[in-house]
């Protein structure tokens, strides 16, 4: 296993993090998955015992349920020197004010996670969508309160956009609160639109990327297939509709191509896919879930698998997504003063 700096943190991370919404199966989660303490805790130590150092959860997965479940694993004194990341923001309440990032909502949720899972500190604390109706400042005074208070140890953001990571940062730099160190975010082969700002700001800005679903729900785990029905026990055949799919000719195209990867290494279209995002540049760390022993055994394998540069120039070009305006304005006049991050974006279509 790999560990990574998460942002311009001292803190390493490992290239692969548990993700959770797969325990409890309360409410929408139920789609996810049920998973109870014995069945989470065997694929926990599974997981520890790979290397992975970070496990993410969020109190809405099944409304604190999964927060619950793994303070009955790990709560009380670490050991192996594992990480918790948890989120808020969602509704977790009938109350007006039991959703949201305001000073009230934020302070509440934490210290109701930290109770959750039996801890004294929450190594990062995410919000996880961004709340347009709060000042900012409110938000980030919440966070670095909690901070101070020794409750957080490091904090990130989830689903911004990068404007909004802009606005957060120049007020942490102005007011002198705690930084983001990382973001989490919605990137696969499929679905690259973080290539657009996301990843750019990230690398400019020196923050950490968690990426969530990296195989979009399972779509790119090799059971999915052109004219084919949906499996039966997927997240897709029981309804769950993100990522959505603008292009289905061009999500078939991808998965032949992995498909074709995986089969020439006699591994799983799954683990291309991962090890693809973990080399990428700028990606910190990938979060898997899942509900059985072989999903887990199987996506632990990226961490091992090193791509050829073939195969990723393969993938890159079937996935590829055309430059928007400005970049390809960018790509056209100014491509001989282009910062790093930008070349992240438009490389590629120069190269073209």
């Amino acid at each position: 296993m790999e560990y990574r700096l998460l942002g311009r943190s001292g803190l390493k991370v490992s290239t692969i993090t548990m993700g959770t919404m797969t325990f409890g199966g309360v409410g929408w989660a139920k789609t996810v998955g049920d998973l109870g303490v014995s069945e989470a805790k065997r694929l926990v130590d599974m997981c520890l015992d790979a290397g992975v150092n970070l496990i993410d959860t969020a109190d809405v997965y099944s409304q604190g349920v999964s927060e619950e479940i793994l303070g009955e694993i790990i709560g009380g004194p670490r050991k192996n020197g594992v990480l918790i990341a948890t989120k808020a923001r969602f509704p977790m309440g009938p109350g007006v004010n039991d959703v949201g990032s305001s000073r009230q909502h934020l302070i509440q949720a934490c210290e109701a996670s930290l109770k959750r899972m039996k801890t004294d500190v929450i190594d990062l604390y995410q919000l996880h969508q961004w709340d347009g109706q709060t000042p900012l400042e409110e938000t980030l005074e919440a966070l670095d309160t909690l901070v101070r208070q020794g409750k957080v140890r490091y904090i990130g953001c989830s689903n911004f956009s990068a404007w909004h990571i802009m606005k957060a940062l120049s007020i942490s730099e102005r007011d002198k609160y705690q930084r983001f160190v990382s973001q989490q975010i919605h990137y696969t082969l499929e679905a690259r639109e973080a290539e657009y700002e996301l990843l750019p700001v990230s690398i400019d800005q020196g923050l950490g990327v968690l990426v969530w679903s990296p195989i979009a729900g399972g779509l790119l785990s090799g059971k999915h297939r052109r004219n084919q029905a949906t499996p039966e026990g997927t997240r897709q055949f029981a309804g769950w509709t993100e990522p959505p799919i603008r292009d289905e000719n061009r999500l078939w195209n991808i998965v032949d191509t992995l498909v074709e990867i995986a089969d020439s290494r006699s591994v799983s279209a799954a683990q291309v896919a991962l090890a693809w995002l973990i080399g990428r540049k700028g990606v910190t760390s990938v979060i898997i879930g899942g509900r059985t022993d072989a999903q887990f055994k199987d996506n632990l394998a990226s961490a091992e698998l090193k791509l050829t540069d073939e195969e990723r120039k393969r993938l890159d070009d079937v996935s590829l997504l055309p430059l928007l305006y400005p970049y390809w304005h960018q790509a056209n006049t100014a491509s001989d003063r282009l910062s790093e991050a930008d070349l992240s974006l438009i490389a590629p279509h120069l190269a073209k």
